[in-house]
């Protein structure tokens, strides 16, 4: 594998880094990672359809998988430092592909969430944000807000390649080829991680994008145990008032992203009489939007105020859902307007949140810091899927949940604010 990534710097020449070509490989697993998550979104109908299963039971399958992704972030990212980047990688796209095969077989209510709750859940909590966050940290020095920007819109990107693809797929041939067919672009990814990524830019001779040529490579600790690491970084962690400001607000995030409109948008579609091919349609016109409005943000990081960043992107994401009620009733003027805004600003705030989370923790803990925050990301979402389905099986209509969601997103907007109001910057290492 070193040899390959010796090559591919040497054809690439000196004044191209490889700190982009290992973005491009994060951007690739984040993007299958993104369409494997969001393709229980559009079976969800198929599968009341075809099993007989009711959506609560769904629900509570997709909500434990937005818990693990969340609560295995720390975990890996810790076990990145234990056994490295690409082994783990390697063993969580094995495990993702096996339990989305073997779900083709599935019959039972417990089945969907051992293998689309546990197993695609613990999976994709490696290969998702913290997996980002870590590579940017070992690879950048100067454009990180950039870099994450990128790879944070991998998500956008996943869903605008997938969703109409496999929402077409369930309406003509059933839920069961959209399974494999994502199984399959899953084990496309292993051989590209195998040969092409490195652990750090000293592998191919290189010191941090942005950093001058000769600068010796930052000393790497002796390796320990990544259960022990991720919770003694974590006590340190939860002393500051500023990692509670950040688990919090990024709880309201994932409530009101992946939890509620991700899991559930596609299906509130179809309340208001459109097919899921529509509605996935609708859900990749936001991931396209969200593909500019999250690479953009990435690039306002690195020149602009983080905290008052979150506190438009919080507050727009606010408002744009207490329109969404509406919204479905407006024609031209209303669902299409609530894309435009929302797309823009879907998850907008990951640059600016990893941003702070370096400045607060530093470079060395970042990572780690940033997966327990992510599972406040990951634990919002969970809540809010099963809240929403629950809500929408006893009310008829998702009208209360998307009101919810959109208070809380202007709680959050005053939240943000406090953070880091000292404007430190802890040390790198």
């Amino acid at each position: 594998m070193q040899a390959v990534t010796h090559w591919a710097q040497r054809r690439l020449g000196a004044h191209f880094h490889y700190a982009w070509v290992a973005v491009a490989l994060a951007f690739l697993i984040m993007l299958i990672t993104a369409g494997t998550r969001a393709t229980p979104s559009v079976m969800m109908v198929a599968l009341e359809e075809s099993l007989g299963w009711d959506r609560i039971s769904i629900s509570l399958a997709l909500s434990i998988n937005l818990a693990l992704f969340g609560l295995v972030g720390p975990f890996a990212a810790a076990a990145m430092e234990r056994f490295g980047l690409r082994r783990t990688v390697l063993v969580a796209l094995f495990v993702l592909a096996v339990a989305v095969a073997l779900s083709n077989w599935m019959q039972q209510r417990w089945q969907m969430s051992l293998l689309w709750g546990v197993l695609v859940g613990s999976a994709t909590g490696v290969t998702a944000m913290t997996f980002g966050a870590t590579v940017v940290n070992r690879w950048f020095k100067t454009r990180r807000g950039l870099a994450m920007g990128l790879l944070t819109a991998s998500s956008a990107t996943g869903q605008l390649v997938f969703l109409p693809f496999l929402a077409s797929l369930v309406e003509s041939s059933g839920w069961r080829p959209v399974v494999l067919s994502v199984a399959a672009a899953i084990a496309v990814a292993i051989p590209f991680v195998f040969l092409l990524l490195p652990e750090r830019p000293a592998q191919v001779g290189l010191a941090l994008y942005g950093e001058p040529e000769g600068t010796p490579p930052a000393p790497v600790e002796a390796r320990r145990n990544p259960v022990a690491l991720a919770f003694s970084v974590l006590g340190r962690a939860v002393k500051e008032r500023d990692f509670w400001l950040l688990f919090f607000s990024f709880f309201v995030c994932g409530a009101t992203t992946n939890g509620y409109i991700g899991t559930h948008f596609i299906a509130m579609c179809g309340d208001y009489g459109l097919d899921p091919v529509k509605g996935a349609s609708v859900l990749a016109a936001m991931g396209a939007l969200d593909l500019v409005g999250t690479t953009a943000s990435g690039w306002l990081s690195d020149r602009f105020n983080n905290r008052v960043l979150l506190f438009w992107y919080y507050g727009l994401r606010g408002l744009a859902l207490l329109y969404l009620p509406a919204a479905f009733g407006l024609g031209y003027f209303g669902l299409p307007v609530f894309a435009v805004f929302y797309g823009l600003d879907w998850i907008a705030t990951v640059p600016p949140t990893v941003r702070l989370t370096t400045d607060v923790f530093g470079s060395r803990d970042a990572p780690i810091v940033f997966g327990w925050i992510v599972t406040g990301h990951q634990l919002g979402a969970a809540f809010s899927a099963l809240l929403g389905g629950v809500l929408r099986a006893n009310l008829g209509t998702y009208t209360l949940a998307t009101m919810f969601s959109g208070v809380l997103c202007l709680l959050a907007a005053v939240m943000v604010l406090r953070i880091n109001r000292q404007g430190r910057l802890a040390p790198a290492g």
